[in-house]
């Protein structure tokens, strides 16, 4: 089993805070996301990679834990370690706790082929530790151990603004069957998407749930704040003067928005119903708030000039 280290999967230091991890496995995870690179097994690779680090990492419990096992890696390979021989046994005997057990490939089943997890991750993180067989021989069934106060499982979920404003799909792999799970439209980052009955067994008869956590991807043209979305409309300066109309990108498409004389550098315009739908509520939207930027010219014609000119004269004998 092969040793992670974490902190260099998302490039960061040890000495990291929070919200610089989760910063650093924002930007990775986006550009390692498959569906940026479809087909690239390597992207695909990188993304479980980074996806397994920042569960770790992410998490105050599992950091403090994996501190300590690198600690005890570093000072067994500084005293001249041979690679390979590191006990994980001995080591994991002094990290584990107890629990019910739920097998691994149980594991592999609920998150599917893109969320699979190393074996060093399964050792020491998964399920709350795990505990090897007393065979260590090539072909042994690792083992997991699993508080039995919970046996459910998070997986974290990126949709794109346009995904989450009309709903989507995504097909989970389980085993040998595949399950369609909806995402509800007006869905939000840190909305939880229940999938019933499809985790480790709790020795129950019963099986655990997965809950997908979405995470919505930025937008270029829109910045959300709760259900309103924000954009920003370029018009030059005649047509702030004298009113006049301008195409606006929507979730739904262009519609045309009216540019009242005299508008204003920076002022808003609501566009009701524009906005997000409500996940809660059927047929409710938020708005459409868009900021307008007026467009002073940079480079005027001769002719352009004189015009400006004679407003300018036209002004001052008033």
């Amino acid at each position: 089993m092969d040793y992670k280290n974490y902190y260099k999967i998302l490039g960061v230091k040890e000495s990291a805070t929070r919200d610089e991890i989760k910063s650093a496995y924002r930007k990775l995870a986006k550009k390692f996301h498959p569906d940026k690179n479809p087909g690239d097994k390597q992207a695909e690779e990188k993304f479980k990679e980074i996806n397994e680090a920042n569960e770790v990492l992410s998490d105050s419990d599992k950091k403090a834990r994996y501190d300590q096992i690198s600690n005890s890696y570093s000072s067994w390979q500084q005293a001249g370690g041979a690679p390979g021989s590191f006990s994980w046994e001995d080591l994991f005997s002094r990290n584990s706790s107890g629990g019910q057990r739920v097998d691994a490939n149980d594991l592999g089943d609920v998150f599917g082929e893109m969320g699979g997890f190393s074996d060093f991750f399964r050792t020491f993180f998964s399920s709350g530790g795990a505990r090897r067989g007393a065979s260590s021989q090539r072909g042994y069934r690792q083992q997991y151990t699993h508080p039995q106060q919970s046996s459910n499982y998070q997986q974290e979920l990126t949709i794109s603004l346009y995904e989450a404003y009309h709903g989507t799909k995504r097909i989970l792999q389980l085993g040998n069957n595949k399950i369609e799970v909806k995402i509800p439209a007006g869905a939000k980052t840190g909305t939880k998407v229940r999938v019933a009955g499809v985790g480790p067994s709790t020795g129950r008869g019963k099986k655990g749930d997965l809950y997908l956590l979405i995470r919505v991807d930025t937008d270029k043209r829109f910045l959300r704040k709760s259900n309103d979305l924000h954009t920003k409309v370029n018009i030059d300066l005649l047509t702030a003067i004298l009113g006049g109309e301008m195409e606006v990108e929507t979730m739904t498409g262009k519609v045309v928005l009216n540019i009242p004389a005299g508008t204003q550098p920076e002022q808003k315009m609501r566009l009701k119903n524009k906005g997000m739908p409500n996940i809660k509520k059927k047929n409710v939207f938020g708005d459409l708030i868009a900021t307008v930027h007026v467009k002073v010219p940079k480079k005027l014609s001769a002719k352009e000039k004189n015009l400006y000119k004679q407003l300018k004269d036209l002004k001052k004998h008033k």
